[in-house]
Order: structure tokens, then C-alpha cells, then sequence
């Protein structure tokens, strides 16, 4: 009898456990899906709510970035149709409306760089035609007037007349000598100032543009002319222009001989860099890098018309 209430004691124990158990494992159950499920939405929503954040910090920086480009590409760097350049025997002139690089080897510039805009392309100041030395060159290389006397050669602006009717001043001073090259009557009056007419048409198209223009010398064994002073005659002459219209920034460069022949700008036109190569100057050399690439870079002649 003792043992039997032992078996049926220890077989009661038994079945209480194995429903406990089993009772357990039912309850368990459902909590565990619950909690996966929770765990998944858990992560969903966070990535949900994440992304966006990162997404919104990601387009702000994208946005940024393309705003600062865009800035890059139409900020106007102070000086920006400066060349950039040293030469030997020069000298700086600032004068109130274009600047120049003086080479006191040749008597002639280097370089004159100034800016056109629209409103500078009005103007009722007439020609002055009084040819002056540039109280602004050292005295033993100012240039005057009758150095050009019988010479065969055209006292050649380089900073046009035309392009400073807006101010007497403006006028007065692009009539230095300074600001003068040794020009075939030809090549001034025709070819070389074709080119310049199209430049006032393009200020007033574009709004404002950048120039800088000057001679070229092939070869270092210079012809002269000059009764009192050794002007040096070149070769040919360049001209670089720059625009930058916001969203159509662009520049051209010209070429043409030092001669009578009719030279048509299509002709004459080329890349801003081909023309750095030929003259050693780096023209417009404080716009940012990716600009100054792409404009100097390649040309279209029908871009500007």
C-alpha cells in the first residue's frame, strides 16, 4: 500500500509539470511573435525616421555645394582682367578706367586690361585726338606723339577711344601714348577695330565685359620706328574677353597679324588658353579654377551674337 501512494504521488508530480510545462510554452509563444513584431517596427520606424533627417542633412549639403558652384561661377574677383604675369623692365600704371603693364624695352604696354559694361557704352564725350606722353611713365620712356611721325605705322589704341566716351577723364587718358601700338592703317581701322565694335555690342548684350589686349612678338629681333624713343613694332596683336553673365559665362580670344590683309574675326578667333600660349600671360586668373577651365578652355564666335 505504501509503495502504491509513493507511485501515484510521484505520477501526480509528473502530470502537474508536463501541463505546467506545456501550459508555459503556449503562453511563451504569442510573446515571443509579439515581440519580434515590435522589434521589426521598432527598426522600421527608426530607419524611417532616420532616413528622412539624413536625407533633408544630405540635400542641404548638396544644396549648399551646388550654391557655393554657382557663386564660384558669377562672382566677379576683384581685378579679374588683370593678366597674371611678371615681366622684366615693366611698369604698373593704374590709370582710373583701365590698367596697363608698361615694357620700357619696347615703349609700348605689355598689356592694357579694363572692364566694359553697358552703361559705359553711352556716352558724349567726342575724341580728344590729343595724343599725350603718360605723366605716369618714367620720364626717360614716355613716349610722345611725333615717335610715330612718317613712321608708315597708326598710333593704335589699345584701350579704344570709343569704349571711354562715358568720361572725360576716361577719355584724357586712353589718348597717353601708353596706350599706344605701333598699327598698319589696315589692321587699325579695319580688322583690329571690327573686333572692337563687337566688344561694346557684347557689353551691352552681356552687361559688362572683361578685356585685355596688347602685342605679340614672334621673334626678339625687333623692327623700330621712333624719332626720340625706340618703339618696337609687333608682330601681332591679341585681345581676350570675358563675360560672365550669371549661368552663361564665357570668353574668347582674337589673334591677328600686324598687316594690311583683311582678317575676319572668324578667322582670327581662338581658345583663351591657345592665346596664353602664344602671349605667356594668364588672363583671367582670379576667377575660381573650375571656371577659368571651362571658359578659357574652348570658344564659340556664334556664343556671342
Amino acid at each position: 500500500m505504501k509503495k502504491f501512494l509513493i507511485v501515484m504521488a510521484i505520477a501526480a508530480a509528473a502530470f502537474f509539470f508536463i501541463q505546467k510545462s506545456i501550459g508555459g510554452q503556449k503562453d511563451s509563444t504569442p510573446v515571443l511573435d509579439t515581440s519580434m513584431l515590435v522589434s521589426e517596427s521598432v527598426v522600421d520606424t527608426s530607419s524611417f525616421a532616420s532616413m528622412p533627417d539624413e536625407d533633408k542633412s544630405a540635400g542641404k549639403k548638396e544644396d549648399k555645394k551646388q550654391e557655393t558652384e554657382k557663386q564660384e561661377q558669377t562672382a566677379v574677383p576683384k581685378g579679374v582682367e588683370i593678366p597674371h604675369g611678371v615681366r622684366p623692365n615693366s611698369q604698373l600704371v593704374r590709370h582710373a578706367n583701365f590698367t596697363l603693364l608698361y615694357n620700357k624695352k619696347t615703349c609700348e604696354p605689355f598689356w592694357v586690361a579694363w572692364q566694359l559694361t553697358n552703361v559705359e557704352t553711352n556716352g558724349d564725350y567726342q575724341r580728344s585726338n590729343d595724343f599725350e606722353p603718360d605723366p605716369d611713365i618714367s620720364e626717360p620712356y614716355q613716349v610722345i606723339s611725333k615717335d610715330y611721325s612718317h613712321s608708315g605705322y597708326d598710333r593704335g589704341h589699345m584701350a579704344p577711344a570709343a569704349d571711354m566716351k562715358f568720361s572725360a577723364q576716361a577719355m584724357t587718358e586712353c589718348f597717353y601714348m601708353s596706350n599706344m601700338c605701333p598699327q598698319l592703317h589696315n589692321l587699325n581701322a579695319h580688322s583690329w577695330e571690327r573686333v572692337e565694335k563687337a566688344c561694346r555690342r557684347w557689353a551691352k548684350q552681356e552687361g559688362s565685359v572683361y578685356v585685355a589686349c596688347g602685342p605679340i612678338f614672334r621673334t626678339k629681333k625687333y623692327n623700330y620706328i621712333g624719332q626720340y624713343h625706340q618703339i618696337a613694332v609687333p608682330d601681332a596683336f591679341f585681345k581676350v574677353v570675358l563675360s560672365l553673365q550669371k549661368g552663361k559665362e564665357k570668353a574668347i580670344g582674337f589673334v591677328m597679324n600686324n598687316s594690311n590683309d583683311d582678317q575676319p574675326m572668324k578667322d582670327a578667333a581662338m581658345s583663351v588658353d591657345d592665346v596664353e600660349k602664344l602671349t605667356g600671360f594668364d588672363f583671367f586668373a582670379s576667377l575660381p579654377d573650375n571656371l577659368e577651365k571651362r571658359v578659357e578652355s574652348n570658344y564659340s564666335l556664334k556664343a556671342w551674337h
